[in-house]
């Protein structure tokens, strides 16, 4: 059975989170789709909708990741957890490039990276318009 979030637990992710994607930093405003809340931990797994875990994401990471824990680093080739939003730092596992891409700095971040999909040409040309027009600074979640 899935567990509905109430309207104050909703309005504190997106708070939280600053309005952008926990995951690729893709920001709510350039995006028509409602972000999804993201059970870290998923139901299935006994993960509960609380705000120690839930991250918000963007329609894309979120289908991605779906009940997902863990990917292949693909450098290494081992499984390797995800990145979760609660437990690390987003600039320990990921950079821009000058190009607007992202490059993941760990296994965790190369394991995400590759399995969320954030370097998709189209949402790495979005994100080059956008800086170029000085809409896409480089922003990561504040820690808790």
């Amino acid at each position: 059975m899935r567990e509905h979030a109430s309207a104050s637990l909703i309005d504190a992710v997106r708070r939280r989170a600053r309005s952008l994607c926990e995951y690729c930093m893709l920001p709510q405003w350039s995006q028509e789709a409602t972000f999804h809340l993201d059970h870290i931990l998923p139901l299935a797994d006994g993960g509960q909708t609380t705000l120690d875990n839930l991250a918000l994401a963007c329609v894309t990471c979120s289908l991605k990741k779906g009940s997902r824990t863990h990917a292949r680093d693909p450098k290494t080739l081992r499984q390797i957890r995800l990145y979760q939003p609660r437990r690390d730092q987003w600039a320990d596992h990921f950079c821009w490039t000058p190009q607007w891409r992202l490059l993941g700095r760990t296994p965790i971040g190369r394991a995400t990276l590759r399995a969320l999909g954030f370097n998709r040409p189209a949402i790495v040309r979005i994100r080059q318009a956008w800086a170029s027009i000085g809409l896409f600074p480089d922003l990561t979640p504040e820690s808790d």
